[in-house]
């Protein structure tokens, strides 16, 4: 039973930004996956306070985190935008809450761990400087957990990576807008629709941009997959080069990702090693060629791999074609993670 109001092991839990797409994402992995806790509180915008969502089949209210005091939290989810964990995740780990924060707001922070416990979870043993634990990128998470065992075994040199990212990385908005201009679109093709989330609009069309644009010329997103694979994979100069593309997808980001490396590739070990990797299914194991897409996985917990191909030029060099639920793996799921890791050397 996650509910255990009587055990003083469980923590207290605060989830901010409870009513968004994330929020809710992680409501139902804490049923799912049975996470104890004695208390927990849901926290929004005072846009968003004042609804009443279930957790374990009990009715809370949603209410305004400025009014939340953090010292009745043991352990503190946040899921509500850069600025508001700039504004109040620093208060919460102040009050005593061990805080994993969703946002960009502290993953490059020297004090803060950035943290994919299947990579990097030795990093949760203490508690972090800065009281907060950073969730990386949604797309830098499945990249980092196939990289991990490549790095161990024949070294990188250089990741290529062309993201195609669904609407719900915008959040609810993201896949209504895209769900209201494709019903736009199919009445009248002149008409775009919508355009709030996504300009221009993404019904039956690709956007290769996403988030802010920079000096370089790169934006934000894809400076986030280089920085955060750095730092979680702990090699400060691995080059790293990325276009993120916005795809007329409901859910799931797909990657194509070509990996340079020390030394030569076998495919079959490749494959094997992949394979026997934790919450990763490979889907060419026994049908080379093989591959997911967002609308035929099945195990929305596993990052899904296929068409493992070792150049036959240089086998140095290999892709991968990537799928995973950028909710649950890129977001909610790890979070978790993070604080089942947290709970069980005992840091929280």
């Amino acid at each position: 039973m996650p509910y255990t109001p009587h055990d003083p092991r469980a923590p207290r839990i605060a989830l901010v930004g409870a009513t968004g797409a994330v929020g809710e994402t992680l409501i139902r992995l804490i049923e799912d996956r049975a996470f104890r806790y004695r208390e927990i509180h849901l926290l929004a915008s005072p846009r968003s306070s004042g609804r009443t969502l279930h957790v374990d089949g009990v009715a809370h209210p949603v209410s305004p985190v400025d009014t939340f005091d953090f010292a009745d939290a043991d352990l503190a989810f946040f899921s509500a935008g850069t600025d508001v964990s700039r504004k109040w995740a620093p208060e919460a780990a102040a009050r005593g809450a061990l805080v994993i924060d969703n946002t960009n707001a502290f993953r490059m922070d020297p004090r803060t761990p950035l943290v994919v416990p299947q990579v990097n979870a030795d990093l949760l043993a203490r508690r972090p400087a800065s009281g907060i634990v950073a969730n990386p990128n949604c797309s830098t998470i499945p990249l980092v957990r196939l990289l991990r065992p490549v790095e161990d075994r024949w070294g990188l040199r250089k990741v290529v990576v062309s993201t195609y990212q669904a609407a719900s990385g915008r959040g609810h908005s993201g896949t209504a807008e895209l769900r209201e201009a494709t019903r736009a679109a199919l009445a009248d093709p002149a008409d775009a629709g919508p355009q709030a989330e996504f300009r221009p609009t993404l019904a039956f069309n690709v956007v290769p941009f996403i988030d802010e644009l920079l000096d370089s010329g790169f934006t934000m997103e894809e400076q986030k997959m280089l920085q955060e694979s750095r730092k979680i994979l702990d090699l400060p100069h691995l080059d790293v080069t990325t276009t993120c593309v916005r795809v007329p997808v409901l859910n799931s980001h797909s990657e194509a990702a070509w990996v340079e490396c020390d030394d030569s590739v076998d495919r079959a070990e490749l494959v094997a090693r992949l394979g026997a990797l934790p919450e990763v299914t490979v889907h060419d194991r026994e049908v080379p060629g093989a591959f997911p897409t967002p609308r035929t996985v099945t195990e929305a917990d596993h990052v899904h791999v296929g068409r493992v191909r070792v150049s036959p030029h240089d086998p140095r060099g290999f892709w991968l074609w990537v799928v995973a639920d950028n909710l649950r793996i890129g977001a909610a799921l790890n979070a978790l993670q993070i604080a089942e890791e947290l709970v069980a050397r005992g840091t929280l």
